[in-house]
């Protein structure tokens, strides 16, 4: 056999090194981004099961554990061998000198990515959301409903955001006479937010005055949007006689304020009891957490800065929520539209410790109906 020549062999040994350089960078990147190629489809499903059954019981997992319970056809030494693999990884750790392992928030990551299954709701609980809801008399009485009912079905702290409802009209404005000197207003828009407030006036006002009001005021700013509503009750007095002023500017603050209520960004919330009950999987106390989802614009930030998966469903995990104050906890939320192309979100906050495929469900399921809710301009 003809010898290669000494420099040919220097070039093939360098290209052997490049390939097995690019080989290793592809592998690091392939973890890096949630577990990839080193862990084995073996070790994935330990993984899965670490996460399910530590989920149920709170209680660390241990391989022997795993072989009794599951059905993976091997010895406890090889399972062993898999959480060696999956703490390597820094998927799962061990709680202070516990035998047995827990996921991380590394580990949650690669189970909602890679591993997780999206079990629909059973018939019962579809009709359930589908009862409750569907008693809802307007925009407000359906996002407190929302919060109650996904509490109850996810055993978590539950949010909603309200309609961004800056692209919404008015659809009437009604005032009704309950003294002499004092009126409500009704604020109703396109997506169905209805404000009542009562307003005090100087004079009395008689029914042929107010049918002159609902007929002016609707005419004028019927079908606008909130912000043209705003600017143009702000003028509406010269649409009237002088002697009137008072009463009518008195009428058109109120209904500016209204206007711009409905514009502002806000929360509903529900469940938080729910975090007293899982106190134990926090470190030390909750009360962070709980002054944390007290302040609304947080919470806003944080549903704003995320974006669903392909199930349509945004998590974030542990130390992904740390910005916010929220770096024990894990934030489930998908998104919900209304009739006045407002556009929302809603979810659940919890435990990194959390069945994560039944609230990724429940949320979905929820954000569904309310959009086919609120949809249908009943509201």
């Amino acid at each position: 056999m003809r010898a290669i020549p000494a420099s040919r062999a220097v070039e093939l040994q360098l290209a052997v090194r490049l390939m097995e350089c690019q080989q290793g960078a592809r592998l690091a990147e392939t973890a890096a981004e949630g577990g990839g190629e080193m862990v084995s489809d073996r070790s994935l499903e330990v993984l899965r099961v670490i996460v399910q059954d530590y989920v149920a019981s709170r209680e660390p997992v241990g391989s022997k554990s795993i072989v009794d319970r599951h059905s993976f056809g091997v010895s406890a030494a090889t399972i062993r061998n898999d959480m060696a693999l999956l703490e390597e990884e820094e998927l799962i750790v061990a709680p202070h000198t516990s035998s047995g392992r827990v996921p991380t928030d590394k580990g949650y990551r690669v189970f909602v990515d890679q591993l997780a299954d999206l079990r629909p709701l059973s018939a019962g609980q579809r009709q359930a959301i589908e009862a409750f809801l569907g008693q809802s008399i307007d925009l407000d009485d359906v996002l407190a409903r929302t919060v109650r009912l996904l509490s109850q079905l996810t055993h978590q702290v539950a949010l909603v955001q309200y309609p961004t409802l800056s692209r919404s009209r008015v659809r009437h404005i009604e005032i009704v006479p309950l003294a002499p000197r004092r009126l409500m207003t009704v604020f109703i828009t396109d997506t169905g937010r209805v404000e009542q407030p009562l307003v005090d006036v100087p004079d009395d006002v008689d029914e042929e005055f107010l049918s002159e009001l609902r007929s002016k005021i609707n005419a004028d700013v019927g079908g606008l949007t909130l912000p043209e509503a705003a600017t143009r009750l702000a003028g509406i007095g010269g649409l009237f006689a002088a002697e009137r002023q008072g009463v009518v500017s008195l009428l058109a603050a109120s209904l500016v304020e209204q206007s711009a209520e409905n514009r502002q960004e806000r929360l509903l919330m529900a469940g938080a009891a729910n975090l007293v009950r899982t106190e134990e999987d926090f470190n030390g106390s909750i009360y962070p957490v709980l002054e944390a989802i007290e302040e609304q614009v947080t919470l806003l930030k944080l549903f704003g800065e995320v974006e669903g998966d392909r199930h349509g469903v945004a998590v974030t995990i542990g130390r992904e929520n740390a910005e916010f104050g929220l770096g024990q906890t894990s934030v489930l939320s998908s998104g919900y539209t209304s009739t006045g192309g407002g556009i929302a979100r809603l979810g659940v906050l919890g435990p990194t410790r959390m069945d994560y495929s039944n609230n990724m469900a429940a949320v979905r399921a929820v954000a569904r109906y309310l959009t086919r809710l609120l949809g249908t301009d009943q509201h």
